[in-house]
């Protein structure tokens, strides 16, 4: 405990119990139970019928089935010498004290023994220290036990914190089957497997300006801010298919393709502003937000501000430049060129 308290990544790192609460520790004299014929197990089970409670029967009443349990009443086991009280009976049929079979010694220890995956444990409650993540605060912790535990003993790690490790190595699987999907919804949409990478490409710019928000308002990358990243790649994803999109009209219709993308950014410059910014002043209350809940708000919150922002104004001039590369790559491994005339005009909706 005084090892995690002096890293600097955990704040404060603490066990529920006191470990100096008073009790008896019993010790079976295995020689003397065999010199009278006395089974070491019946011994031990005198002492956990009287003081421990033993389940004995099961009986039946008013339609209910109730379970029998042995003990001994509390004014007769509240005192340390209520032992001399006990017999157990020996291979003879002969009533003997348990005393002679048993000794008692005063020692310290937990009032209450708690297990986990059927081992004996004991909780420690650790936080983060600040400016420190949550992942920071585990390896310190698994840094500690790997110096500090002896043999036969070993850590691990319950509620919140399992679940962090579980979906933490999950997160790389996850993003990998978004951009999959992206991916082949795209080529079947544009009919092409190079195209899409015009879109796949510019979400990187999106992301990294989540982590950039992230890093300068001090919030940790935690399980809510990959959520929000989650949803950043859709959101993204949006702006750029709009624009290769439109592009992509342009260039059926005849129009080279610089000029194919230079019309498909105009054309929906202002739309992906509108929805973007109106998108953005919408999170800010919970980029801001306060009390209970706060972290995971504001987690995602900035985020899904920082990545819309710079996502957003960067990548109206990214994602043109990519429709260029990656459409001019396609026509040429295809063969498929558009024919070169006086481009037939589009409907108006569309040039809006």
């Amino acid at each position: 405990m005084a090892a995690l308290n002096q890293r600097p990544e955990i704040m404060y790192a603490a066990t529920p119990f006191n470990i100096s609460f008073p009790e008896l520790e019993v010790n079976v004299n295995v020689a003397k139970c065999k010199d009278a014929g006395v089974n070491v197990k019946t011994v031990l089970n005198t002492l956990q019928g009287y003081y421990g409670g033993l389940y004995a029967s099961d009986f039946n009443k008013f339609g209910k089935q109730y379970r029998v349990m042995m003990q001994s009443h509390p004014d007769y086991r509240g005192k340390e010498a209520d032992i001399n009280k006990v017999f157990v009976r020996t291979d003879k049929g002969l009533m003997a004290p348990i005393t002679e079979f048993v000794t008692l010694k005063k020692s310290y220890g937990p009032e209450f023994i708690n297990r986990f995956n059927l081992f004996t444990s004991t909780t420690v409650t650790g936080t983060p220290n600040k400016g420190f993540s949550s992942g920071d605060a585990i390896n310190a912790i698994n840094e500690v036990a790997a110096q500090t535990l002896g043999r036969g003993y070993s850590h691990e790690f319950s509620g919140l914190t399992k679940e962090e490790l579980s979906s933490g190595s999950q997160t790389t699987l996850i993003f990998a089957l978004c951009l999959i999907f992206i991916y082949f919804l795209l080529s079947a949409q544009y009919k092409s497997y190079i195209l899409p990478f015009a879109v796949l490409l510019s979400l990187p710019i999106g992301l990294a300006g989540a982590f950039i928000f992230a890093r300068i308002f001090g919030v940790d990358n935690n399980i809510f801010l990959q959520i929000s990243l989650i949803m950043l790649i859709g959101l993204l994803a949006k702006n750029a298919i709009l624009i290769v999109e439109f592009a992509l009209m342009h260039r059926l219709s005849g129009r080279s393709i610089t000029q194919s993308a230079i019309y498909g950014a105009k054309a929906r410059l202002r739309p992906i502003l509108m929805t973007s910014f109106a998108f953005i002043f919408g999170l800010i209350p919970l980029m801001l937000a306060t009390g209970a809940g706060a972290l995971s708000n504001k987690s995602i919150g900035t985020a899904a501000v920082g990545g819309m922002l710079i996502g957003t104004i960067f990548g109206v001039f990214v994602i043109p430049v990519l429709f260029i590369l990656f459409q001019a790559l396609h026509e040429k491994i295809s063969g498929v060129h558009p024919p070169s005339h006086q481009p037939s005009p589009l409907p108006e909706i569309i040039l809006n």
